[in-house]
């Protein structure tokens, strides 16, 4: 699996300046300029200029800087071609409502046509966004080693089901069970985006991709942005989109293991080498059986915690 961090994925509009060199200024560890959804028609061009120009001139860190191209076709093409040629900084692609390996296939012969010796360390992150892609996804996620990560954009997907609703990332209040319980009915919510985000997640996983979830619409509501991302960690993606720099903090605590998290991982594999010390394959810790299923998963929370690096929001942690 690439070894990209970006736990925290900050959107924002390329060509809008001020929220450019703000988003170069934050604790993100990811940053997309976008020019697709948050830039009007009009603007289009200009957001492609503003974006080569903040890839220059801005200092981004250690930061991974990406590009998210609009949909496929001729401009799509037109812009791959005006970043590989003009923005050396550019780490990575970020193709929106990606439904076929074929536009891969495509868009990775444009690379290679390009000539420009960094284009060949720039990687694809493909959206997954409509019920085509979803229906797709394993072949964009091995259409070629050049695609490093599969994003779960949930606001379009929501639009290509025709679910109900308008909030970026919620499940719908009525998308619940309901049973009787004694004389009355009880009913619980329901998670109307699991099976998408399980797929995607297996998908990438299955081609040693990263895994980034869309973002929680309610970026004000510091709750349900860290739930939303809780939620996504626990799951195992990788990060998450953020569209406002409010939500990094929270977000990207979520996908840090907790001290408690971490000292149990490090009880869990002393357990077991103490195990094989005395000639066994399993042990009991804390009146639950472990075993190498167990080292893995514990040797997962301590690359997490490797993989952390200073920053602000790590008092969040």
């Amino acid at each position: 699996m690439n070894n990209r961090v970006t736990r925290t994925y900050l959107a924002v509009p390329a060509h809008q300046s001020k929220h450019v060199e703000s988003a170069a200024r934050s604790a993100a560890d990811a940053v997309f300029l976008d020019l697709e959804d948050a830039v009007p028609e009009s603007q289009k061009e200009m957001a492609l200029k503003g974006a080569i120009e903040a890839l220059n001139q801005l200092e981004w860190g250690r930061k991974v800087v990406s590009v998210r191209v609009n949909v496929a076709g001729s401009r799509q093409d037109d812009e791959v071609r005006a970043l590989l040629a003009a923005a050396p900084r550019l780490d990575t692609i970020l193709v929106p409502k990606v439904e076929s390996a074929r536009q891969i296939v495509h868009l990775t012969g444009l690379m290679a046509a390009a000539g420009t010796p960094h284009a060949r360390g720039v990687g694809i992150e493909a959206m997954i966004e409509t019920a085509r892609g979803l229906a797709f996804c394993e072949q964009i996620a091995g259409a070629s080693e050049t695609v490093e990560a599969l994003h779960f954009g949930v606001g379009d997907f929501a639009a290509s089901l025709g679910a109900k609703g308008v909030e970026i990332g919620q499940s719908h209040p009525l998308y619940a069970l309901s049973s009787r319980h004694g004389d009355g009915y009880v009913t619980t919510p329901l998670d109307m985006w699991t099976y998408p985000m399980m797929r995607i997640l297996v998908a990438a996983r299955a081609f040693g991709l990263r895994a980034v979830d869309g973002p929680c619409g309610a970026f004000r509501d510091i709750t349900l942005s860290r739930h939303s991302a809780e939620k996504a960690a626990a799951l195992g993606f990788d990060g998450k989109q953020v569209i406002h720099p409010v939500q990094i903090s929270d977000t990207a605590a979520a996908f840090l293991p907790t001290d408690a998290e971490y000292a149990m991982a490090l009880k869990v594999i002393e357990a077991l080498a103490q195990a094989e010390r005395d000639g066994r394959g399993a042990v009991q810790v804390d009146g639950k059986l472990v075993d190498y299923a167990n080292i893995r998963m514990a040797h997962r929370v301590l690359d997490l915690r490797s993989a952390a690096t200073p920053g602000a929001w790590l008092s969040g942690q």
